[in-house]
């Protein structure tokens, strides 16, 4: 067999070859990225039990090298043309480009040399003796990135040989790749000012800093033999403005030379570019391709219709890399061959819109879904599969059987009794004449949730969930599998809600959880209990490091058939006289954390799911839970990423939110919680959410949240910014968290204050929770003493 890896490049785009009936030439197939974790997280098992010294540097490396060659076989396999490389990670792949710049903080006592995974896990999870860097969302996703913190005084250096090393490592499987980076001007667009650096510092300065390293891989890429190199400059399709979009311009220009010789991918997904930015990508200097989003870009289409270079490489993304509905592969090769009418069959590339990181690893694995639902969906595996049959029917060789076996289940997906519910439908069209506003405001119904709840100033909670010991697991599991009765999982169960709840008490604190030991997920455990979602076993996606979630598949009209959570929060406050929380996860989370269907607005989805949680709180309410917490940890990473869509987003989704609440008494507090986000140009949005209580993500962004309050914001309700990070096993003291509320107390007024840690605990062991629980409660009472004596 002919292998396009080993041919030069003019022979690989040459038609005659090619394109032969019957060649046996790969087409022209490219895949963004892939994920990493492995078909049954492999390489998060493999991360745990090195970070809890269980097994041995080699261990990870051996697992690593294992995923990384099955990739890629897979790929070469398939039929790929352009297979990615370095598109692996350890735990993210920003925090590998900071690696590579060696643009560690000093914080790490790094003193050179090849960054190790001592460094490496240090700056991603933080250690005993210094915090980890800042994570936040990868655009409109729920990947998490680590932000990288630069500054005028940072000394880059070429610190890691990652991507050369990789794609060493494929070339001697056989594999030619296109090593993938990410580009200089996205990575300092996703930076910030270190601790010490002026806000306003412009880290776009720091291109002609951070380019000689760039320079040295291409260099050292280009010495082992590479063709193509691939640079994701995601940030293309943000609101940029003129100076940003000329450091594009700059930078490439700078590169050129350094690139001669090679061709050249510029990558960017999850939206349109705007026209300015298009032109700006179009007339990069050497650069011989661009790929776009042609799933969730829509516009982007025109503009390459109004204007493509002539000679020039078009990497079609329409294999959606974010969710896993099977492309509609008639619609797919209509927009490929609009396009090739436009830049030349052979200058066009089959592509997925993004990496497929962000969705399932392979539908293999899925044993348990039924053959129908099955049927419609592609996970990473077989949308490397759709991609290669498009690429092969725009070539002449359209596998018939491949295509009339889509279309089919194109068909069954809309046709089917499953997905359509007339009683949901009707219900959700009814919302329409209202805005879902509770009937007293938020000071006089705080003042009534006090009478009855009865709290201290500065009252301590937690976010919802406790350890989820080993033991815990095996009881979920075995229930699940039938192993043991649904007395004895009862019986278990709420012994595990007796001793967090014995826990709180002894620790003082004044409003409980029960600990959520009876879940697995905060999405999937509601999921399973409401019409229209369909659950995987294995269709996991990575979170940050080594944490994945298992998206529930929302395929049909959403209803509520019994209640959810009120058989264990009524046991739960039945064993305590202080007020226990209900738990409940909120509408627009459960959308943004799960796959949507894609055949009716977002919105119209979401108005289904608030209407199934407004009567979970109303039935809770009515067993005695008088404080309700209702989760949109999500709602931000939502936001489109265009400002001018900001709106529409934020309009239908707060009001998703006041639906789930809109009918409960005003001694019933409703409480929400938000993470990892950066929140400050929405705070009006989340005070229209009309909550009586916000918890809230804030310790490990340098508290960047009070900035708001600082400014001037006037917030009535009551809040509660994290006082310590849990995604880190890090022990703060009673000190550092008084200091931290103290900090709070400065912009906040006392009366509305609340002291909690950042999130739930499930991730974190009882041996980190019970002191650092401790100390945060001893930190709000000795605050209490002090307010109180300065009175």
């Amino acid at each position: 067999m002919v292998r396009w890896m080993s041919l030069p490049i003019a022979t690989m785009w040459d038609c005659s070859s090619d394109f032969l009936p019957g060649s046996f030439t790969k087409m022209a197939s490219h895949i963004v990225g892939y994920p990493r974790m492995g078909p049954k997280r492999e390489l998060k098992f493999a991360l745990e039990s090195f970070w809890d010294k269980k097994s041995s540097a080699e261990d990870l490396q051996k697992v690593a090298a294992d995923l990384r060659s099955s990739i890629w076989k897979q790929m070469s396999d398939a039929g790929i043309k352009f297979i990615p490389s370095n598109t692996f990670a350890y735990y993210d792949q920003v925090l590998d480009a900071t690696a590579m710049l060696g643009a560690v903080p000093p914080r790490y006592g790094w003193n050179g040399g090849e960054i190790g995974f001592d460094t490496y896990f240090s700056m991603a999870r933080g250690n005993a003796a210094v915090p980890a860097m800042e994570m936040t969302k990868w655009f409109d996703t729920n990947y998490h990135f680590i932000v990288p913190e630069l500054g005028p005084d940072v000394n880059f250096s070429y610190a890691s040989h990652k991507a050369v090393d990789e794609y060493k490592e494929a070339k001697a499987l056989g594999v030619d790749t296109v090593p993938v980076l990410v580009g200089p001007v996205s990575y300092l667009l996703l930076s910030k000012p270190a601790k010490g650096v002026e806000k306003t510092f412009s880290l776009l300065s720091l291109l002609p800093k951070i380019l000689p390293i760039y320079k040295e891989v291409i260099s050292e890429l280009k010495a082992a033999g590479a063709s193509w190199i691939q640079f994701d400059e995601p940030t293309l399709v943000l609101d940029l403005d003129s100076h940003q979009l000329q450091a594009f311009t700059a930078a490439y220009a700078d590169l050129e030379s350094t690139l001669s010789g090679l061709n050249v991918l510029i990558e960017t997904y999850f939206a349109d570019l705007t026209a300015e930015a298009y032109n700006t990508l179009i007339g990069l200097k050497g650069v011989t391709a661009y790929g776009f989003d042609f799933v969730r870009g829509t516009q982007t289409i025109e503009l390459v219709k109004s204007n493509f270079p002539k000679g020039k490489y078009l990497f079609a993304g329409v294999v959606d890399g974010r969710n896993i509905w099977a492309n509609d592969l008639a619609s797919s090769l209509s927009t490929l061959k609009e396009l090739e009418a436009v830049v030349g069959k052979e200058n066009l590339v089959v592509s997925t819109s993004c990496s497929l990181l962000h969705t399932a690893v392979d539908l293999v694995n899925e044993t348990k879904l039924d053959d129908e639902i099955k049927s419609w969906l592609a996970f990473a595996a077989q949308k490397v599969v759709e991609v290669n049959a498009l690429a092969k029917a725009l070539a002449g060789q359209k596998d018939e059987a491949f295509f009339s076996a889509n279309a089919a289940a194109q068909a069954s997906r809309k046709s089917s009794p499953r997905v359509t519910n007339e009683a949901v439908q009707k219900a959700a069209a009814a919302l329409k004449g209202s805005d879902h506003r509770r009937a007293t405001n938020v000071t006089a119904r705080l003042d009534a949730q006090q009478k009855k709840l009865n709290l201290p100033i500065l009252p301590t909670t937690t976010i919802g969930s406790f350890p989820q010991t080993v033991e815990l697991r095996r009881v979920r599991r075995e229930f699940k599998a039938n192993k043991i009765s649904e007395d004895d999982y009862v019986k278990a169960i709420k012994e595990e809600i007796k001793k967090v709840v014995d826990l709180q008490e002894e620790l003082d604190i004044d409003v409980l959880v029960h600990g959520e030991p009876e879940r697995n997920d905060m999405v999937e455990y509601f999921g399973e209990q409401l019409s229209g979602f369909a659950f995987t076993v294995n269709g996991w996606v990575q979170s940050y490091g080594s944490r994945c979630v298992k998206p529930p598949i929302i395929y049909g009209d959403v209803s509520r058939p019994n209640p959810m959570t009120v058989f264990w929060s009524s046991a739960a406050q039945s064993m305590t006289a202080r007020p226990m929380k209900g738990m409940l996860t909120g509408p627009v989370t459960i959308l943004n954390w799960s796959f949507v269907r894609n055949d009716q607005p977002r919105f119209e989805t979401c108005y289904q799911i608030a209407l199934a949680i407004k009567d979970e709180v109303e039935d809770l309410e009515k067993a005695g839970i008088n404080v309700i917490q209702i989760d949109e940890a999500a709602l931000r990473e939502g936001l489109p990423l265009r400002k001018s869509e900001h709106a529409f987003y934020l309009k239908w989704a707060v009001h998703s939110f006041r639906i789930t609440n809109v009918g409960v008494q005003d001694t019933t507090q409703i409480h929400t919680h938000m993470c990892y986000s950066n929140f400050n140009d929405i705070i009006h949005s989340i005070i229209d959410m009309d909550a009586d209580v916000i918890t809230i993500e804030n310790s490990r962004s340098d508290e960047k949240l009070l900035s708001v309050f600082r400014e001037g914001v006037k917030y009535g309700a009551g809040i509660g910014p994290g006082v310590y990070d849990i995604h880190s096993p890090r022990i703060p003291s009673t000190e550092e968290i008084a200091d931290r509320i103290n900090k709070m107390l400065a912009v906040l007024e006392t009366n509305i204050l609340w002291v909690n840690p950042d999130c739930g605990l499930k991730t974190r062991k009882y041996a980190e929770v019970k002191p650092a629980l401790s100390n945060m409660v001893a930190a709000a009472k000795l605050l209490r003493t002090q307010l109180a004596s300065a009175k």
